[in-house]
């Protein structure tokens, strides 16, 4: 394990650098740690540097002051990026991860090669949604509301098939921080960029899961269609989190898009 101080907050990450290939970042989603990532980064560890990391109050990185907003989390994971001298990466973010991997395009667009925004969008729910979930982690617990998330989170058919799975990703959910969990909801909350994706000038591809329950299909394609020149793909068989239920099919995506969408636009 690898910790580093970063705007007066210690932060978990992983680093496995490839000499001469694109470095991606994945960042996670509200709730998580780094740990959903892992089928993903063992697809594509061999030809990408991967660096890993869990947002403040998540995993085994502190919470730091609370509250806080998008902007600390882009400014914890531009301060990650000096920590490791790395000068040019792809963003990829899942849910709040792309809200952040937005907000970091806006105050440091000279760090990012690509963008790959998962089951995510410019804004995410209302104010209404993030103060009941707060007021809910905060006085009750984040057990009160796991199932509902789950349903959120995966197909049915995951449910149905993977159990194990299922209880273990549960299991990471209801251990999280609630402190942690509120102030990224907070976060989530006060976020807007709706007025910023017309100037997103890097290539960039938004994904979502085909029965994602948080953030749907339609929302999301809205979202990309806002962005000049995205692209939109949908993975089947899928919820919220493509990167538990289908590594497959997103590390595959990844690899056309930096092989195919980076590369045309750098000609």
């Amino acid at each position: 394990m690898t910790f580093a101080r970063i705007n007066g907050t210690t932060l978990h990450y992983r680093d496995r650098p490839v000499s001469g290939r694109p470095t991606i970042i994945f960042v996670n989603s509200l709730g998580t740690d780094l740990r959903i990532w892992s089928a993903v980064e063992q697809l594509l560890a061999e030809d990408y540097g991967i660096v890993l990391y869990d947002q403040r109050g998540h995993g085994l990185s502190e919470l730091g002051d609370a509250p806080h907003a998008i902007e600390t989390h882009a400014a914890d994971l531009a301060g990650l990026l000096d920590h490791l001298r790395i000068e040019s990466i792809i963003v990829c973010g899942l849910s709040i991860g792309g809200v952040i991997a937005q907000c970091l395009y806006g105050t440091r667009p000279e760090l990012i090669d690509g963008l790959i925004l998962c089951d995510t969008a410019a804004k995410i729910g209302t104010s209404d949604i993030w103060n009941g979930r707060i007021t809910a982690a905060s006085s009750k617990g984040i057990e009160s509301f796991a199932d509902g998330v789950m349903e959120k989170w995966f197909t049915p058919d995951f449910h149905k098939n993977r159990s194990e799975e299922l209880a273990g990703y549960r299991t990471m959910l209801v251990r999280q921080s609630s402190a942690g969990y509120a102030a990224a909801c907070a976060a989530i909350r006060d976020a807007d960029f709706r007025a910023d994706t017309a100037s997103i000038d890097v290539p960039t591809l938004c994904i979502v899961g085909d029965q994602d329950g948080s953030t749907p299909p339609e929302f999301v394609e809205a979202f990309a269609r806002s962005i000049p020149g995205a692209r939109f793909e949908v993975i089947a068989e899928a919820g919220h989190i493509p990167c538990v239920e289908q590594p497959e099919k997103l590390a595959d995506l990844i690899r056309q898009f930096i092989g195919e969408d980076m590369r045309r636009r750098t000609r």
